[in-house]
């Protein structure tokens, strides 16, 4: 018998199910714990298979282990190799859960911006009846992706969808991607097309090239009245740069699902920089059922490959950390 530890912050007993009868099919027993603490310090060296979100803080405490499969799409915090008991441990993520939930978050923030709702919000709360303001619509916008994976393409079928008249992809190489995009570019092309974008969004991981993409350059390159939204990694942007574009009137608005630091704290002067609209880290998560049934199933699909000894589908490069 083989072991796995799923670490269970989101499943139903559905899912419980599931996971147990194909892992059963395929020679494994399956432990479900919320904690490292509910696995008796005696027992962790069988287990060589975790899932869900084991803290990268705990993963040598099992000598054995084959392969981590985080139940998120970034995996920043699991890259480094001094993580392991061994070299060789597999770690892969769930990419491609997240395009539904994180690219309807993008819309709605990108809406509310367009069309006051920071202004309507503070009139509301003053008791105050706003009169009507000028608003403007993702129809014939002009919007710049910067990442063409699942939920950067998930982002632009929504666009398109919704009338944007060009949705650029902005990736490391050029290579085909979804027809939502009119058009793919790479990085070193990035300064020519943000002065004709109106719509900005970035879902970005975090790696060595993408820190600091989003720079104070960069964002003065935009033309005045774009708004821009990040739900990839805080560390893609200047957040000083950002507020000083907001605050100056630059930029008609922002929206941060994700910043530095995390949690923010309570004097971080982002909570009070003019349109701005802040999420704490939940444009994915696991709250939407749909995340969480494809999640489920992704683990199970590579389940079955690591059993025969094939490549997983997910697998992560942590040298590239993605």
């Amino acid at each position: 018998m083989r072991y796995i530890a799923v670490f269970d912050h989101f499943l139903r007993q559905d899912h419980r199910d599931q996971i147990t009868r194909i892992a059963g099919e395929l020679g494994f027993s399956v432990t479900y714990c919320t904690t490292v603490d509910d696995l008796p310090e005696s027992e962790r060296g069988r287990y060589e298979v975790l899932y869900g979100n084991p803290g990268p803080e705990i993963l040598h405490l099992f000598p054995n282990l084959k392969w981590v499969c985080v139940s998120s799409a970034g995996v920043d915090r699991h890259v480094d190799d001094a993580l392991y008991p061994n070299p060789d441990v597999i770690l892969s993520n769930s990419t491609g859960s997240y395009g539904v939930t994180i690219s309807e978050h993008v819309l709605m923030m990108a809406l509310m911006l367009l069309r006051q709702m920071p202004a309507f919000q503070e009139a509301a709360r003053e008791h105050r009846w706003h009169g009507p303001l000028p608003t403007r619509s993702i129809f014939g916008s002009r919007v710049t992706m910067l990442g063409t994976g699942d939920i950067g393409t998930a982002v632009a079928r929504r666009m398109k969808a919704l009338g944007a008249v060009s949705v650029t992809g902005v990736r490391r190489t050029l290579r085909p991607a979804d027809p939502a995009f009119d058009r793919i570019i790479t990085f070193r092309e990035l300064d020519e097309v943000l002065p004709e974008t109106d719509i900005l969004v970035s879902a970005l991981p975090h790696t060595a090239e993408t820190a600091g993409v989003l720079s104070r350059e960069r964002i003065g390159l935009l033309p005045g009245g774009a708004i821009l939204i990040n739900v990839g990694r805080g560390t893609a942007l200047d957040q000083a740069a950002l507020m000083d574009a907001l605050r100056s009137g630059h930029l008609a608005g922002a929206a941060l699902d994700v910043m530095v630091p995390e949690p923010l704290p309570a004097d971080h002067p982002l909570w009070t920089t003019p349109n701005l609209l802040l999420t704490p880290h939940i444009s994915g998560n696991m709250s939407l059922d749909h995340t969480c049934d494809v999640d489920v199933d992704f683990f199970c699909e590579d389940l079955e490959r690591f059993a025969r000894g094939l490549p997983l589908l997910r697998a992560v490069d942590r040298k590239r950390g993605y």
